[in-house]
């Protein structure tokens, strides 16, 4: 369904992005921010999706900054890569980069973030530094940020058997963002919305997730 385009950046250099039209006249537009796996096929079936749904979805190759067309599997060698790159790369650079795949898909309306684990941090930096209404699954890296105040809508996801995420992590953003919708989802563990990885994948928390995050969208991005 999508395309390969080019983002420009903060610097001189551009950065590669996976661009998923709606079809007819979209919604709204969403960035897909990615896990520390790069956009590789499984966060280009999401954009896809979303478009599918409406939304014209861009996927910005965060990765591109320090190496060309990363597409990691979901091992643990790749884990430590994917680690190593969002360390070197940090979560300012990112937030930049959504804001210029916000730009480019401006023309799609009202434009929002959706992010998965390191993503989900970077959505949620989103709603506090561009006041883009994000919905953030499963980020690990959010709680030194939790004492700013969004200057948009947040929707957070949370499996409650999520082991880099304790209870008492998801707890702390009730208590310190009580104005916006924090799930949890009982049976699911890290990475529940990853359908092509049988290991974490909760299609039952995942379904229901993705039903919340569309009623947020149409309320933030479609209908304001």
């Amino acid at each position: 369904m999508g395309k390969h385009i080019n983002l420009p950046t903060s610097g001189t250099q551009c950065i590669g992005a996976y661009l998923a039209e709606a079809q007819g006249k979209p919604k709204g537009g969403l960035v897909v921010i990615q896990e520390i796996f790069g956009v590789n096929a499984h966060i280009r079936s999401v954009a896809d999706r979303f478009a599918a749904m409406g939304y014209t979805a861009v996927a910005p190759a965060f990765f591109d900054h320090l190496e060309t067309g990363v597409e990691l599997a979901y091992t643990d060698e790749s884990m430590a890569k994917g680690r190593q790159l969002v360390m070197e790369l940090g979560l300012d650079r990112a937030v930049e980069d959504v804001a210029s795949a916000a730009e480019a898909i401006q023309s799609a309306g009202k434009i929002g973030t959706v992010g998965y684990c390191w993503g989900g941090t970077v959505a949620f930096l989103s709603a506090i530094r561009l006041g883009l209404p994000s919905v953030s699954y499963y980020g690990a890296r959010n709680v030194p940020f939790l004492g700013e105040q969004p200057k948009a809508p947040v929707m957070f996801h949370f499996g409650e058997d999520d082991k880099s995420i304790p209870p008492e992590m998801v707890a702390k953003h009730r208590q310190m963002l009580p104005q916006m919708d924090i799930h949890s989802y009982p049976g699911a563990g890290h990475a529940f919305n990853r359908d092509v990885d049988p290991s974490h994948y909760h299609a039952q928390s995942a379904d229901l997730a993705l039903q919340r995050t569309m009623a947020f969208f149409d309320t933030y991005l479609a209908n304001a």
